[in-house]
């Protein structure tokens, strides 16, 4: 028997209210867990730019202990309220969002990993980077030791690097150890990053350039114009690390 236009417009309404009834419970139920998920996921990618994380690793309550971490500007300025006056926590600074800013606008996240003993003294400085790859964005972290002058390791991620070329960035550990160890100055003390170079060569490289990937120039290319251009943003912060330092000895 058809039914009447009005039974099939109660039906519709009863069951969008059932089924967003259902999705809003779902989402808040599932909301805490969602944000514990992102936070773990935010805090592993930075520990993992100077350690191996594993699965039994507590990498909150490591995080907890050993990161201070604090937000600068493009002057190098530490920034603690946001254009409302709120307070800013450099972990829930939205990096990707901060990218399509100019870099005079943009908000800079540093990370600092603290001496395990001595919480006052820094073992490294995390920063995050963001940048385009061959397909999509590419990510990451690289920690700078307490000089700000050498390597001490990364960690990349990316959004749709093509599996087993660009996508090794992320997957193959071989190529983040390959940074290890870098300079980002020159010896004339100009800041010149550290460069992937084109193809897998296995040659030993001097301390500016690490080997490339096979296969994945574009990628390559990506992530070192990735690092150029952020840590050239942080070169102020750096500047003003380093003054601090001579100033206290």
């Amino acid at each position: 028997m058809r039914q009447s236009n009005s039974y099939i417009i109660i039906f519709t309404l009863i069951t969008t209210v059932f089924v967003g009834g259902t999705l809003a419970v779902t989402s808040i139920l599932l909301g805490p867990r969602q944000a514990m998920s992102i936070e773990y996921d935010t805090k592993s990618q930075i520990l993992g730019a100077v350690m191996n994380i594993t699965e039994k690793d507590d990498v909150l309550g490591i995080y907890d202990k050993r990161i201070k971490s604090l937000v600068v500007n493009y002057k190098g300025e530490e920034v603690k309220t946001d254009s409302k006056g709120q307070p800013l926590i450099a972990e829930k600074v939205d990096v990707a969002k901060n990218y399509k800013l100019k870099p005079e606008e943009r908000l800079f996240p540093v990370f600092k990993y603290t001496n395990e003993q001595d919480s006052t003294q820094v073992d490294a400085y995390i920063l995050p980077v963001y940048g385009n790859g061959l397909w999509d964005r590419i990510w990451g972290f690289m920690a700078l030791d307490n000089k700000l002058e050498t390597v001490q390791g990364v960690s990349f991620g990316h959004k749709a690097e093509t599996p087993g070329l660009g996508a090794r960035i992320s997957d193959d550990p071989v190529i983040s150890e390959r940074y290890v160890g870098k300079k980002i100055y020159n010896d004339k003390g100009e800041l010149v990053s550290v460069d992937m170079v084109k193809g897998e060569k296995g040659a030993p490289l001097d301390e500016h350039h690490v080997d490339g990937m096979s296969g994945a120039t574009m990628t390559g290319n990506g992530v070192n114009k990735m690092l150029k251009e952020y840590l050239a943003c942080y070169e102020s912060y750096f500047e003003k690390v380093k003054s601090q330092n001579v100033a206290g000895l």
